[in-house]
C-alpha cells in the first residue's frame, strides 16, 4: 500500500474492520445468548435452577481465559508477519469453532461429554476474539488522518452493537418463528433439539463474506515503515512486557468499567429479566425481553460515533473521566430500577421502566467503548502495538468480563440487584483511578 492513503483505501479499511468485528462479535453473542435460554436445559441438565445458569455462565467465562492467550498468539505474529494476515487467522479460528457448535450434540446425547466439547470450543471462540479486535482496532488507527484517529478507529467498535443486534435479533426471529416460550420449557419443543443451531450454522456465510474482504486489503503504512526501518522484534510479546508493563496494567484497568458494564447489560440483565420468580427474579417473557435489550443497543450503537468525536476534540483521558463517572452512578441505581417491588414482575413488570435502564446503561457503555480502539493501541509503540494492546484489552476481559456474570448471579440471588450495581461501582472506581494517571494519547505520533 502506498504512504498516501486515498479516501477510497480508507472506505475500504473501514468496512474491512467493521464488517469483522460484526462477524467476531456475532459469534460470541449467539453463545451469550444460548448461554442464558438453552445451554442450561441442554448442556447442564444435572444442575437444578440457578446451579445449571451458574454453570452455563462459567462456560462463557471461559472464553475471556483464552483471549489474553489469543491475544498473546496472535500479537505475535501480527508484531512480526503483519495484520493483515493475522486478522484473517483469527477470523477463521472463531468462525470454525462457532460453526462446530452448532453440530454439537447434547448432554441427553452423550452424556458429560457434551459440555466437555462445548467448553473446548468456547475456549477456541476466545481465542480468535483475543487476535481479532486488536488487529481491527490497529487497521483503523495506523491508517487514520492527522487528528481524527478516534474518529476512525471508532469503526470496528461499532462492531460490537451490529452483532449483538444481528445475533440477538436472529434468536428473537426463530423464537417467534418456532412459537417457544421461555417460561414453559419442554425438551422435545423444536426450538430446542433442532431449531437454536440455526445461528451458529449461518455463522459460517459471513465468516467468508469476512475473509474475502480481509484478503484484499494490504498491510498498514505504519506498520511497512516500522519493518523498513529495522525494527521488527523477534519476541514481541517478551520485549512489551520488558518495557511497557507499566502500560499493559493501565490499559487493563481503563477498560474494566467498560467491560463490566457492558456484560451486566447484556447476558446479566437476561437471565435476571427472564428468570422465574420462584428464585426472586422477574418472570419476563424471553422476546418480550429481546426487544426491549436489541432496542437500547442502538443506545450503545449511537454513542461509539459521539464518543469517537468527542474524544478527538477535549482528549481521551477527560473524556472518559467524565463518562467512567457517570457509570459509577449508575452502578448506584440498580436497586431504584431492578428490584422487583420496584420493577414488578412477570406480566405486571414496568417495562418503561426497564427501557430506560437499558437504554442509560447501554448509552454509557457506547460512550465508554468508542475511544478504547484509539488509546489503548496509543499506549504502545508500532512493533509491539498488536501485542500490547492486545493484552491489555483481552486482559481486562478476565478481570471486568470473565467473573461478571456469574459474580452478578450469585450477589443478585443473594442479596438482591443492588448488590449487582454496587459491584459495577466498584469496578468503575479502579477504572477511574487507572484514568486519572493515565497520559493523554491523542497528540502521540505512531511511528514513534
Amino acid at each position: 500500500m502506498s504512504q498516501e492513503l486515498t479516501r477510497a483505501d480508507r472506505r475500504r479499511i473501514v468496512f474491512a474492520s467493521m464488517i469483522g468485528t460484526t462477524i467476531e462479535f456475532y459469534d460470541f453473542y449467539i453463545y451469550a445468548t444460548a448461554a442464558v435460554s438453552v445451554f442450561p436445559l441442554l448442556f447442564f441438565p444435572a444442575g437444578e435452577g440457578n446451579a445449571a445458569l451458574l454453570a452455563s455462565m462459567a462456560t462463557f467465562g471461559v472464553a475471556f481465559v483464552a483471549r489474553p492467550i489469543g491475544s498473546v498468539f496472535f500479537g505475535h505474529f501480527g508484531d512480526r508477519v503483519g495484520r493483515k494476515a493475522t486478522l484473517v487467522g483469527s477470523l477463521l479460528i472463531m468462525g470454525i469453532a462457532t460453526f462446530l457448535i452448532g453440530l454439537l450434540p447434547t448432554w441427553y446425547q452423550i452424556g458429560i461429554f457434551a459440555p466437555a466439547m462445548l467448553t473446548i470450543l468456547r475456549f477456541c471462540q476466545g481465542l480468535g476474539l483475543g487476535g481479532e479486535w486488536s488487529g481491527a482496532a490497529l487497521l483503523a488507527t495506523e491508517t487514520a488522518e492527522p487528528g481524527k484517529r478516534a474518529s476512525a478507529a471508532m469503526w470496528p467498535q461499532l462492531g460490537a452493537p451490529f452483532g449483538f443486534i444481528l445475533a440477538n435479533g436472529f434468536f428473537l426471529w426463530l423464537t417467534i418463528y418456532f412459537g417457544y416460550d421461555s417460561t414453559r420449557h419442554e425438551l422435545d419443543h423444536s426450538f430446542l433439539t433442532w431449531g437454536w443451531r440455526i445461528p451458529f450454522l449461518a455463522s459460517v456465510a459471513m465468516v467468508i463474506v469476512g475473509l474475502y474482504v480481509r484478503l484484499k486489503l494490504e498491510e498498514t503504512p505504519v506498520f511497512s515503515r516500522a519493518v523498513a526501518r529495522g525494527e521488527r522484534l523477534k519476541s514481541p510479546i517478551v520485549e512489551v512486557f520488558r518495557r511497557n508493563s507499566k502500560e499493559i496494567v493501565m490499559g487493563m484497568f481503563i477498560m474494566l468499567a467498560t467491560y463490566g458494564l457492558f456484560y451486566l447489560m447484556t447476558t446479566w440483565v437476561l437471565s435476571y429479566a427472564i428468570g422465574s420468580l420462584q428464585k426472586g427474579q422477574l418472570g419476563i417473557d424471553y422476546r418480550e425481553f429481546l426487544v426491549l435489550q436489541i432496542g437500547s443497543v442502538l443506545c450503545f450503537a449511537a454513542g461509539i460515533p459521539i464518543a469517537g468525536h468527542l474524544a478527538d476534540r477535549f482528549g481521551r483521558r477527560r473524556f472518559l473521566l467524565w463518562i467512567t463517572s457517570l457509570i459509577f452512578i449508575f452502578g448506584l441505581s440498580f436497586k431504584s430500577f431492578l428490584a422487583p417491588e420496584i420493577m414488578g414482575t412477570g406480566t405486571e413488570a414496568n417495562l418503561t421502566l426497564m427501557t430506560l435502564f437499558l437504554s442509560l446503561g447501554m448509552a454509557l457503555m457506547g460512550l465508554s467503548f468508542g475511544p478504547m480502539s484509539a488509546l489503548l493501541p496509543e499506549l504502545f509503540p508500532t512493533n509491539t502495538r498488536y501485542s500490547g494492546s492486545g493484552v491489555a484489552y483481552n486482559g481486562a476481559s478476565i478481570l471486568g468480563a470473565a467473573l461478571t456474570p456469574f459474580v452478578a448471579a450469585w450477589l443478585a440471588g443473594q442479596f438482591g440487584p443492588g448488590a449487582v450495581g454496587l459491584y459495577l461501582t466498584a469496578l468503575s472506581a479502579l477504572t477511574l483511578l487507572a484514568l486519572w494517571w493515565a497520559p493523554e494519547t491523542s497528540t502521540l505520533d505512531l511511528d514513534r
